[in-house]
């Protein structure tokens, strides 16, 4: 099983690795959901990640809140995608949406096209697409070289038990045309059946392995 765990800042990142940890998503704020880390904190996790031969995905969010963006945010976080190029991340993860719940493709075609070299994460951006729209929108992702899908499967304040099968239309649907990263309260306790009930190899957590 392959375990990609979100941390906030670069104090858990040691210990997530000693436990077992594939991947790690870098963040700041987690109780808002993530945003982009500080310069000086993702230059020291992606140094310390590569000595350890372990991938990095930084994610890209100026703010919390929703995923509608301005041009002065669209730029900030493409300033912040060159830095990451610069450094050697691995992968980066972002979305930006329409006030309609569409994928803004003019901004997305800004920030992919910023993202040379790097794997491409679409995260839970995805969730807050409308569902009638959301396999139109894998088909973009796919067409745009997006590698991953970062889903919770519905709203997240629903337990992800509930969203499975919302989860398993989607994997269905991309027909392994590209990753679909479940997430969103999945733990070391139960990360083992939804893994079973999926037929997925990746899962994505803050508390994925004990960290105890």
């Amino acid at each position: 099983m392959f375990k990609e765990i979100a941390v906030e800042n670069f104090t858990n990142i040691p210990q997530a690795v000693l436990a077992g940890a594939n991947r790690i998503e870098l963040n700041d704020n987690l109780s808002e959901g993530g945003t982009t880390p500080s310069f000086g904190v993702l230059q020291e996790s992606t140094k310390y990640l590569q000595e350890k031969s372990i991938p990095l995905v930084e994610m890209i969010r100026p703010r919390g809140g929703d995923f509608v963006y301005n041009d002065l945010e669209i730029k900030m976080m493409e300033a912040d995608l060159f830095e990451a190029q610069k450094l050697g991340v691995d992968a980066v993860t972002f979305g930006a949406l329409t006030q309609n719940g569409e994928i803004d493709s003019d901004a997305m075609e800004q920030l992919i096209a910023a993202s040379a070299g790097m794997q491409i994460v679409f995260h839970m951006a995805f969730d807050d697409i409308s569902p009638d729209k959301q396999k139109e929108s894998i088909d973009w992702l796919v067409e745009h070289d997006v590698d991953r899908i970062l889903t919770h499967g519905g709203p997240f304040e629903i337990s992800i038990m509930d969203n499975l099968d919302n989860i398993k239309q989607l994997i269905d649907y991309a027909d392994n045309r590209i990753t679909i990263l479940p997430g969103g309260g999945i733990t070391y306790e139960n990360c083992d059946e939804i893994a079973s009930k999926l037929g997925v190899k990746e899962l994505h957590g803050t508390r994925l392995i004990d960290l105890a």
